[in-house]
């Protein structure tokens, strides 16, 4: 079921899926986010218009016919590069799920953000269809397997050097810690737990899922806070229950992870009634 909500300046609708990536759908007449960024893969595509984002010093313009690839963690806006808006897709994809697939490989960069590599658009086409049209668990680790190995080519960054150089194993013990506990955590209790020193650790993990565990910390925190207000908490609430030291800390992080204040968002985000 479709879920759309508008403001003035364009609407969003968002997937529903019982697993895999968050998905939307969107259209936006001017300014879509302020700059921010996220732990996240974002892939997506632009239906219609011309999308523009600044993105590692450069104005990026996306068309149809292209992938977008946003990095994990590289900060980004959103807006419309001319008067008649634009119309994309975009799915945000965990890069541990990326890294189940290269198992220890550095995570692929796209150069520039955008890619015209045709096999890359065939497999994120996929996960980039209309968000009415549901993907089952089983499809979507069908298509991971793919998406994967097409951001890898598209890159081409297959390094067997560098495989050998970072500590999968320790990285991976670490994000699952991370991701359980919304508490406090330190360096060095990830360096007992994962025994491997911590800025060796530190850096590995950056490698490994494109961003620090600090950074992954705080995006679990936030996506807890994604939940706890569509289920109807206050804003005071869900920061104290997902561990921000008050609500004016959350919101700051909010506002930097996503581009939009939570109001904004879960304005853009609250499902029809």
């Amino acid at each position: 079921m479709r879920h759309r909500t508008r403001d003035r300046q364009g609407w969003i609708s968002r997937a529903t899926d019982a697993a895999g990536p968050e998905r939307i759908e969107a259209f936006f007449a001017g300014r879509g986010y302020d700059m921010h960024r996220h732990d996240t893969y974002a892939i997506g595509c632009t239906l219609s218009g011309v999308q523009s984002f600044r993105y590692r010093g450069a104005v990026c313009n996306s068309l149809p016919g292209g992938t977008i690839v946003l990095h994990p963690d590289e900060p980004h806006d959103g807006q419309a590069g001319t008067d008649d808006g634009f119309h994309y897709r975009i799915a945000y994809v965990e890069p541990s799920e990326i890294q189940a697939v290269l198992g220890g490989r550095p995570l692929p960069f796209i150069q520039g953000g955008i890619s015209a590599d045709l096999r890359l658009l065939s497999v994120a086409s996929r996960i980039l269809r209309d968000v009415d049209d549901p993907i089952e668990p089983f499809e979507y680790e069908d298509a991971l397997f793919e998406l994967a190995n097409a951001l890898e080519a598209a890159a081409n960054r297959v390094s067997l050097r560098q495989r050998r150089l970072v500590n999968y194993a320790a990285a991976e013990i670490a994000r699952q810690y991370l991701a359980e506990r919304p508490e406090a955590v330190t360096l060095e209790q990830l360096e007992t737990i994962c025994g491997q020193d911590r800025w060796s650790l530190s850096r590995d993990f950056r490698v490994l899922f494109g961003t620090s565990p600090y950074r992954y910390l705080t995006m679990r925190r936030l996506a807890a806070v994604k939940t706890m207000l569509r289920d109807g908490s206050g804003l005071a609430d869900a920061a104290f229950s997902a561990g921000f030291a008050d609500q004016s800390h959350m919101t700051r992080q909010f506002s930097k992870a996503f581009g939009v204040s939570p109001g904004r968002w879960l304005t853009l985000t609250r499902e029809a009634r």
